[in-house]
């Protein structure tokens, strides 16, 4: 039988990773991005690409009103950190965290997975070069795991037991990327910045921004990205 596998993707250098990964592991790949309102919507024309390039059964975009609910730099009018230190990043959990965004992203990802009769959904998750988001912690991971297999017809059934798979969380930003290189990942048609110009380039300045070219620099590699401004 065909291993199916739900992958969270953002269009960005991680879920496009993550990605990967699921195609050298067998499955086939069904996609699913959300349009929330983020102010950094330009990632969906990359989430687009990636999912031609590597051929996907399915490419779905849902779309979530989470600007009406707001609380974020992503999705409501603050502003977005710029320059900020590696130090001050692993603080507090930063204005551009959006509140529950994981696990509602999960939760279709789930709901799909049922549909499809997938056990395997994937998700770029990282806990070693990332902004401080409590959703991207492994704790936080198992404990929707286990709940997912509490929810759901075939985990309840005991039939097989659904995953959520996070083949990034313990990796560096550029071991994700050495990896991603190794399975033939095109970084060039993945978009990080949380606060992109008119023409979806990157401002260089963010945090994502900050992590991504710290990636490629410790992997002694080029950037393929366009940025507005490269201090």
């Amino acid at each position: 039988m065909e291993k199916k596998a739900v992958i969270l993707s953002s269009g960005g250098l991680d879920s496009t990773t993550a990605m990967a990964i699921a195609k050298s592991e067998g499955f086939e790949l069904f996609s699913l991005s959300f349009y929330y309102g983020q102010r950094h919507s330009y990632e969906l024309n990359a989430a687009k690409k990636v999912a031609e390039v590597f051929g996907v059964t399915k490419h779905l975009v849902i779309n979530l009103d989470l600007d009406k609910i707001g609380g974020s730099a992503l999705t409501d009018n603050i502003e977005v950190p710029k320059s900020r230190t590696l130090i001050s990043m692993t603080g507090e959990i930063p204005v551009t965290y959006v509140p529950a965004r994981n696990t509602i992203f999960l939760s279709h990802a789930l709901a799909w997975a049922e549909v499809i009769r997938s056990f395997d959904i994937f998700i770029g998750v990282n806990a070693i070069d990332f902004s401080g988001y409590s959703d991207c912690r492994p704790e936080y991971i198992a404990a929707f795991e286990q709940m997912a297999n509490l929810a759901t017809k075939a985990g309840v059934e005991g039939k097989k037991r659904l995953k959520i798979r996070t083949p990034l969380i313990s990796m560096t930003k550029s071991q994700i990327i050495k990896t991603g290189i190794n399975l033939g990942v095109d970084y060039s048609l993945t978009h990080s910045c949380y606060d992109p110009d008119q023409n979806g380039r990157a401002c260089g300045l963010c945090d994502s921004c900050f992590l991504r070219k710290k990636g490629f620099k410790e992997a002694g590699l080029k950037d393929p990205a366009e940025y507005a401004v490269m201090p």
